[in-house]
């Protein structure tokens, strides 16, 4: 008898909702159906603008969270209608909301972040039961929140006696090590296509830069990148996260200030190998032996990005998610659908090796429907 769930998820890529329905009846989940939504501009420019300190920020985030919740709405009808799937037969929702604001274990020792959400009026307008918040517990618990798809990858991906890299590049980067023998580490690289896609959207007008064909165009700039990549964030070990409260523009624009003027492509394909040499450098530094690197989400659709990480990692096999059972823009969906699986359930991930909580916890809440 089939168990679906339904994962929701929009990144620090800013560029819309990716949604699945998943059925959970056999031991690996099948994803029934697949559904994406753009955010409307106006949307999108509002939650880049509230990833920084504003005016009259609460009656805004709150607005926001709405619009978010009806474009959320809008793909969980996409994939129902798909599916042919009333929506009673499904058991709940994952949904993440939108990052805008990583914080953990500053200011007062625990920190926090913050992901706009609306689950309540989710709830509301699908009539199904939502599950939300899964970070906070986790920051509560001293984690740091982030990455929580380490154990659905490990699940999915894992090889026994080999050992597999699962690299997603969102706006940030982050990397899953499933260790030969069984152990699993977890953590954000650094930055993934946040730095690429606001450079090419201010020299070129489009959203990103598709397949990287203008970062092959222009030829790297080894001191920028040397600069770039004195980030102390890069030498800290794990568990750590970040996101776009660190890798912003105003964190670009602060390097390009001691380069003078560079060419655009230059800088663009300067940011393509940043994001390439944080990711294979902490591969290397993390789990030499590693066979393979499996790559999901925008950035393996990046046919230059992926060279260049073929490149830098020539003794493992590099490969999308596509190849291994999951196309790249459903893994971290589907990551959040078994999330929402477990809260159901109750059952507790130990995140110490990812997040370095103090312990297993049921992470999530319930927004009954």
């Amino acid at each position: 008898m089939p168990e679906f769930y339904i994962g929701l998820m929009s990144g620090t890529s800013l560029d819309g909702v990716d949604g699945v329905l998943a059925d959970f009846s056999s031991l690996k989940p099948h994803v029934v159906a697949h559904a994406s939504a753009p955010f409307p501009p106006a949307l999108h420019d509002e939650l880049l603008a509230l990833n920084s300190a504003g005016d009259n920020e609460l009656h805004r985030c709150a607005l926001a969270g709405n619009a978010l919740m009806r474009v959320y709405s809008q793909v969980v009808d996409e994939l129902l209608t798909a599916s042919a799937t009333p929506a009673s037969a499904i058991r709940a929702i994952g949904a993440h909301g939108q990052t805008v604001r990583h914080r953990p274990q500053e200011f007062d020792g625990t920190g926090y972040t913050a992901q706009l959400s609306q689950p309540a009026l989710l709830a509301e307008l699908t009539g199904i039961e939502v599950i939300a918040d899964f970070r906070s517990r986790d920051v509560a618990a001293g984690g740091q929140g982030a990455p929580l798809a380490p154990f659905f990858h490990q699940a999915w991906f894992g090889r026994p006696g080999e050992a597999v890299g699962v690299l997603n590049i969102g706006g940030i980067a982050n990397l899953t090590l499933l260790g030969a023998d069984g152990s699993l580490l977890g953590f954000d690289c650094g930055p993934g296509n946040a730095l690429m896609d606001s450079w090419c959207a201010s020299h070129t007008g489009l959203a990103y830069d598709a397949g990287g064909t203008w970062a092959a165009q222009g030829r790297v700039i080894p001191d920028l990148l040397q600069d770039l990549l004195f980030e102390p964030y890069f030498g800290q070990l794990p568990p750590k996260s970040t996101g776009r409260d660190l890798f912003n523009r105003s964190w670009l624009d602060g390097h390009l200030g001691t380069q003078g003027s560079a060419a655009p492509a230059d800088v663009q394909s300067t940011l393509a190998e940043l994001t390439a040499r944080a990711c294979s450098d902490d591969v290397l530094r993390h789990e030499g032996g590693l066979r393979h690197l499996v790559v999901c989400g925008g950035g393996a659709l990046n046919g230059y990005l992926m060279g260049r990480l073929k490149a830098l990692l020539p003794a493992a096999v590099v490969s999308a998610s596509a190849d291994w059972g999951l196309p790249v823009t459903q893994v971290e969906a589907t990551a959040f659908a078994w999330l929402a699986r477990k809260t159901v359930r109750r059952e507790r991930l130990d995140l110490q090796s990812t997040t370095g909580a103090r312990g297993a916890r049921v992470l999530g809440a319930i927004y009954p429907a």
